[in-house]
């Protein structure tokens, strides 16, 4: 059993005046904890001496008190841990008696009402079983085993050991300006984002820019276009605010922008994947971005570009950003490191147009205020050093064998229950199922053989005419890519 740490001193109120033995007083106390569970067996407690200085009592008491619950085999020592409680206190014997009160008087409707906001109804997903596996075909999942941790580690001890006061501060709601301009110059001369570090937000991610940017620009009851598939976490973003979702069609180009129009006329926003949409992974043509642009001027409307997985574009230079092509400044443009390095990094960036940074900041500031600068000096330095830029094409390769695989795997099953689409870029593909299969409890029969295989008809704002799979590739190797292939025709 996991041992505790004991440099927590408990909370012990003691009667000075009621005529009851400060010793008695804390052994009940002990009993009491120990039985309702707040101190758990093998946990560490105070020595004699700490607690009787943080009580302000002689230490007699104390090492009475100690010497009853040794006695009645609440307590123990351990060599090198200690004074614990007992581990033989297991089972039965640490149920509270209280829980079963509480239970009964919820379960007899009696007591206020627990009321919830009616948002957490609209957020509310169904189990997602899929996700829960970390093997072949997790979407978003990098080749973590091929991560530089050595270099990686050397920066975070370099910021770690001995840092300096500003780095342990209350920091700016912007993010840590050093990193800031390095993700400035890379998005400038990479994705030909037009922008300086004034313009940068640090984010947590992805999800947590939308959110940002959801607060920002939305009123309850404006309407929306999302690409229709479209990445559920920018619905789920949008409906926190009460935002009205219109669902527009995705074709070889992209967006339709005609259709968001005969939709969604007057809407204050769109939310596009451009470069890479997800889940289809086609490419919007240039003459959609245009039309998406100067819909946006004429309308005032924002664009919401995600750029989340730019950096991986198969037989050819990564396309250029549609913020770059943005004259009138209508687009607020998003991008992560998580899914480029690991997720649990949880640095993300937003480019704003400058009019609109004072709110952003704002926003991000009654969020959380700020992210941590302990891995942002750490990121900005693996930028700087070159490591960022070596990773990126050592994954790029990696990534392309990977999806190569994946491919060949999927060609060799000659049955053509599987038709690929959206192979050119990115972190996945869709594989479209034959009609009438159930995509959804497909996934769940995969997630059960220890693949993850998440349904492209979650992505859609109603059921689609054909389901199908987004199979992510980079965290899996070539046999475990292969093994899955055959798990999910097994399935099929």
């Amino acid at each position: 059993m996991k041992r505790l740490s004991a440099g927590f001193l408990p909370s012990i109120a003691l009667d000075t005046d009621g005529g009851v033995p400060m010793c008695e007083q804390l052994s009940e106390w002990f009993r009491r904890a120990i039985m309702d569970g707040r101190l758990q067996p093998g946990q560490r407690v105070p020595s004699t001496r700490g607690l009787a200085k943080e009580l302000r009592i002689s230490r007699i008491p104390v090492l009475s008190a100690y010497e009853q619950l040794y006695a009645e085999g609440y307590l123990e020592t351990f060599v090198g841990a200690g004074t614990c409680v007992a581990r033989s206190i297991l089972g039965d014997a640490l149920k509270p008696a209280h829980v079963t009160v509480r239970a009964s008087r919820r379960s007899s409707g009696q007591g206020a009402p627990r009321r919830l906001s009616q948002r957490v109804a609209v957020l509310r997903t169904p189990p997602q079983t899929w996700a829960n596996n970390h093997g072949a075909f997790r979407v978003g999942l990098p080749a973590i085993d091929h991560f530089p941790i050595a270099a990686w580690s050397k920066l975070v001890h370099r910021h770690a050991h001995r840092p300096p006061i500003g780095h342990m501060v209350y920091g700016t709601p912007m993010g840590h300006l050093p990193l800031r301009e390095a993700i400035a110059e890379y998005l400038g001369t990479v994705r030909a984002v037009r922008c300086d570090a004034s313009q940068i937000l640090i984010t947590t991610g992805s999800q947590h820019g939308l959110q940002i940017c959801a607060h920002a620009l939305l009123e309850a009851k404006d309407r929306v276009w999302m690409e229709d598939p479209g990445y559920p976490g920018a619905r789920q973003a949008f409906r926190t605010v009460g935002a009205q979702i219109v669902p527009v069609p995705v074709d070889d180009e992209g967006l339709n922008v005609d259709e968001g129009m005969r939709l969604g006329r007057n809407a204050r926003a769109v939310y596009i994947s451009p470069s890479h949409q997800f889940p289809l992974g086609v490419t919007m043509s240039a003459s959609r971005r245009m039309q998406v642009l100067n819909w946006a001027a004429r309308t005032g409307a924002w664009i919401i570009e995600d750029d989340y997985d730019s950096e991986y574009r198969f037989g050819g230079r990564p396309l250029a950003s549609l913020q770059g092509m943005d004259a009138d400044d209508r687009v607020i443009y998003l991008g992560t490191f998580s899914k480029v390095m690991f997720p649990a990094l949880r640095v993300g960036y937003v480019v704003i147009p400058k009019d609109l940074v004072a709110a952003f900041a704002i926003v991000r500031d009654a969020f959380d205020t700020f992210s941590s600068t302990l891995y942002q000096a750490a990121l900005c330095d693996f930028i700087r050093d070159g490591h960022f830029a070596r990773h990126i094409r050592r994954m790029r390769a990696l990534y392309q064998e990977r999806r190569n695989a994946l491919l060949e795997a999927i060609d060799q099953v000659k049955d053509g229950k599987l038709e690929v689409i959206g192979t050119n870029a990115g972190m996945q593909l869709t594989a479209l199922l034959p009609p009438g299969v159930n995509d959804v409890a497909l996934s769940i029969e995969t997630a059960k053989l220890g693949i993850s295989t998440r349904p492209l008809s979650i992505c859609y704002a109603a059921p689609p005419p054909r389901g199908g799979v987004i199979l992510g590739y980079p965290g899996a190797s070539v046999p475990e890519i292969q093994d899955g292939v055959r798990k999910l025709r097994s399935c099929l």
